[in-house]
C-alpha cells in the first residue's frame, strides 16, 4: 500500500511539473510574438528651456501591429551632456513634474482610449531639471522594444 501511495505522489508531482514547464514555454512564445509585432518611431523631437526646467517634447508613432498601453512600465533614459550621465525618468499619468515624463497629447482617439493603437501618435513630454543639456534619449516599451533620438 505504501508503494502505491509513493508512486501516486511521484507521478502526480511529475505531471504537475510538466504542466508548469509547458505553461512557461507558452508564455515565453506569446511574449516573443508580441515583441516581434511591437514597433514605434520617434519624430519631431526637440528640447527647450521653460521657466526653471529643461523640456524634451517628441511624437511617438506606433508603426507596429501591437497596441502599446503599459506606459507605467516604459522607460525613458536621457543622456545629459553636462554631467556625462544617463538619467532614468519614470512615467507620470498626471501633469509632468520635474524628473518624469508624461503624455501631453493623445491625438484623436476613438477606439481603445489611453492605448497607442497601430498608426496612432502620442506627444510625450520629458521634464528634466534646469541645467540639464540633453544630447540623446531613448524610450523603451515594457516588452523591450526601444527607439532613441540624438539632438
Amino acid at each position: 500500500m505504501l508503494l502505491v501511495i509513493v508512486a501516486y505522489l511521484l507521478v502526480g508531482s511529475t505531471l504537475s511539473t510538466a504542466e508548469i514547464v509547458t505553461n512557461a514555454q507558452k508564455a515565453v512564445a506569446l511574449q516573443d510574438q508580441t515583441q516581434m509585432r511591437t514597433d514605434f518611431t520617434i519624430v519631431n523631437a526637440y528640447a527647450y528651456v521653460e521657466a526653471d526646467q529643461s523640456i524634451i517634447n517628441c511624437t511617438i508613432q506606433n508603426t507596429g501591429s501591437e497596441i502599446i498601453s503599459d506606459f507605467a512600465h516604459m522607460d525613458v533614459i536621457v543622456y545629459d551632456n553636462n554631467s556625462k550621465d544617463y538619467v532614468l525618468y519614470p512615467y507620470s499619468s498626471s501633469v509632468s513634474a520635474e524628473g518624469t515624463w508624461t503624455i501631453i497629447n493623445r491625438g484623436n482617439e476613438v477606439i481603445h482610449l489611453s492605448e497607442l493603437d497601430p498608426g496612432e501618435s502620442y506627444i510625450l513630454q520629458i521634464t528634466t531639471p534646469l541645467g540639464t543639456s540633453p544630447k540623446w534619449f531613448q524610450i523603451t516599451t515594457g516588452n523591450g522594444i526601444y527607439e532613441s533620438k540624438l539632438f
